[in-house]
């Protein structure tokens, strides 16, 4: 008789507003609420899109050392400011945000000039102090998405930047910290079950609610994409001298590049499991895609464009790229 271990109860909300939320789930076999509570709280950490400044330009400036004559601060200490801003972008392209400001004053978030694409979360925040009449502050921001946190070396290599251009490392985590607690609780006789609870701390561009959900959503990406083994067992043959030899059999686990035509040629099949991250996509179409459990290029062809369009991080600039690349390899999206 096969045992199975009873399911736990869905997340349920102890207390939330737009930056901090507490949430318990209950029914977890003995041990499970430290396995969930810690694979959560990790992925919550590192793994949850949010948006950053990548470049800036400074009119007047060409390195972060340099200093802004009427302005108290030096450019340093503006960028510190900056990274103090936190940014929602309805877009998963680059866009750019500017001040211009002059005259004595103190200049805030709210005085960043953004597209319809971007909001400024916190405007309260101070970015400079303005001491002169004739003082001006010109700033050209570059805000992109991405995930956890990377050093100005790498985006330096990735995009080479334009002289007058400062890099910032970039740290795009929205999460602020997570937290969680397991207490055990009474189910049926048992008093060893786990209650697990996680406290979600956000910087507000997203809901700790939502982070939480993304978070599940990930793990459970995560663990798809690796059930299932390639198991090799072995096949009797006769061999000339009438002796019986043993010999691998075929590989029996199916992919996703397994479902295809018959008639494709072994060139077509290898193609069709190149994976994803060997193709010549943007990194963060690449992100997107592997998150969504799309791991081959013979994966990508088998769906459609309205369910590449469901999956966070695609846009319809993104698909256009897919699209494109499939072409290039006589593939479509299905149809």
């Amino acid at each position: 008789m096969e045992l199975n271990i009873i399911l736990p109860s869905r997340p349920k909300i102890i207390s939330e507003n737009d930056s901090q939320g507490i949430y318990e789930i209950e029914g977890l076999y003995p041990g499970y609420g430290q396995t969930l509570g810690n694979s959560l709280r990790r992925i919550i950490l590192s793994s949850i899109a949010g948006v950053a400044i990548t470049s800036l330009k400074v009119t007047g400036a060409d390195h972060e050392f340099s200093t802004l004559p009427g302005v108290k601060e030096d450019v340093l200490a503006i960028i510190l400011n900056l990274k103090k801003i936190h940014f929602k972008l309805s877009s998963d392209e680059p866009q750019t945000a500017t001040i211009q400001v002059k005259g004595v004053k103190v200049v805030t978030g709210a005085d960043i000039v953004t597209g319809g694409q971007v909001e400024v979360v916190n405007p309260e925040q101070v970015i400079a102090t303005l001491t002169d009449k004739s003082a001006s502050l010109e700033l050209a921001l570059t805000l992109e998405k991405g995930i956890g946190y990377v050093p100005k070396e790498v985006l330096q290599q990735t995009r080479p930047a334009a002289i007058g251009t400062i890099v910032l490392d970039a740290a795009f985590t929205p999460i602020r910290r997570v937290s969680y607690e397991v207490d055990n609780m009474r189910v049926g006789d048992r008093t060893d079950y786990n209650r697990l609870r996680l406290n979600v701390e956000t910087n507000k561009s997203i809901s700790p609610h939502e982070a939480l959900e993304k978070s599940i959503e990930i793990m459970i990406n995560q663990l798809r994409a690796i059930v299932g083994f390639k198991e090799e067992t072995m096949m009797v043959e006769e061999t000339e001298g009438g002796k019986i030899a043993e010999a691998p059999a075929p590989e029996t686990a199916k992919t996703e590049s397994d479902f295809v035509l018959p008639s494709r040629t072994a060139k077509d099949v290898d193609l069709l499991k190149t994976r994803v991250e060997d193709l010549t996509l943007p990194p963060r179409i690449t992100r997107a895609l592997a998150l969504a459990g799309i791991r081959t290029i013979g994966g990508l062809a088998r769906k459609r464009e309205s369910d590449l369009a469901e999956v966070d991080g695609l846009g319809a600039k993104a698909i256009d790229e897919i699209k494109k690349l499939l072409k290039k390899h006589d593939l479509e999206l299905k149809v």
